[in-house]
């Protein structure tokens, strides 16, 4: 990860796993489309692993495994200890308790507040609804009040979210998946819809607060070189095959990076993008 003091990347000393996956199969529309075709991946606790890969590759697919979205067609998927397709529906909800989600388009509720966007990462750790921020103990209050300062919108707290700039966002997406104290986040293309200043900003954010707490980030991105600088691990898939897994270090090549996103289709076309039965894309 990067350290806070000289910008470097490191790997975590921990020998703990986080995360993993064996021989991860996944299809869609009664086998016509693989989406993954034996993913096999070890995450250790404390890890900042980056997934890169073109549209349809399998990124937000493997995410979605990782939390139980999706139950894998064949192979096995470990996260914290848990078989996860064997949970309980009970057991996986305690289980998404540690999991925190960025997704690329910040699930956040627009007619809210920040604070009160905040807060709800904190549900699972309280019993019964809550209708405003008041609703919320004083110090889970404060807390919230915490994360926001973390991540510069302290003063932004009681303003509705949907007045934010995408960026401002994003932020408050982070804050509240740290809100929730997991132990790992899964960040699904976090800076796709942002310019490039504004990307690098949020990545920046995104990993310093990890570090700070030791979270294990897995994250899916498009912008090579954003992964190359926030990662001490890369991953890439190409048609559902995990085709790269290296550190980033010295003796990683351009080549090497830039043949996870070679096109297959020898005519030179683009390839279309998977999509499921009813036309969603499957990335």
């Amino acid at each position: 990860m990067v350290s806070p003091d000289d910008g470097s990347v490191m790997v975590p000393a921990s020998g703990e796993t986080a995360v993993k996956v064996t021989n991860l199969v996944k299809t869609f529309d009664n086998g016509s489309v693989t989406a993954l075709d034996k993913v096999s991946i070890t995450v250790p606790t404390g890890q900042l692993l980056v997934i890169i890969g073109l549209s349809g590759a399998g990124k937000s697919t493997l995410l979605r495994h990782l939390n139980g979205l999706h139950l894998p067609t064949d192979g096995s998927v470990e996260v914290l200890g848990q078989d996860v397709p064997a949970l309980t529906r009970p057991e996986l909800r305690h289980l998404r308790r540690d999991i925190g989600f960025v997704f690329q388009q910040f699930n956040i509720v627009g007619r809210i507040t920040c604070i009160e966007n905040v807060l709800s990462g904190a549900l699972g750790r309280i019993r019964g609804p809550r209708i405003g921020a008041m609703m919320y103990p004083k110090s889970l209050r404060v807390e919230a009040f915490e994360q926001l300062d973390r991540v510069g919108l302290a003063d932004r707290a009681w303003q509705r979210t949907d007045t934010l700039s995408g960026g401002q966002q994003q932020r408050v997406a982070i804050a509240r998946s740290l809100m929730q104290k997991p132990k790992i986040v899964l960040a699904d293309e976090p800076v796709a819809s942002l310019d490039p200043e504004i990307s690098g900003q949020v990545m920046d954010l995104l990993v310093q607060c990890c570090i700070e707490d030791n979270i294990t980030v897995i994250c899916s991105l498009h912008q090579v070189e954003l992964a190359l600088g926030w990662t001490d691990r890369l991953i890439g898939l190409r048609d559902g095959k995990v085709v790269m897994d290296a550190p980033v270090d010295d003796s990683l090549s351009q080549e090497d990076v830039m043949g996870v996103y070679q096109e297959l289709d020898p005519s030179g076309e683009k390839r279309a993008e998977y999509t499921d039965s009813v036309g969603n894309p499957i990335s």
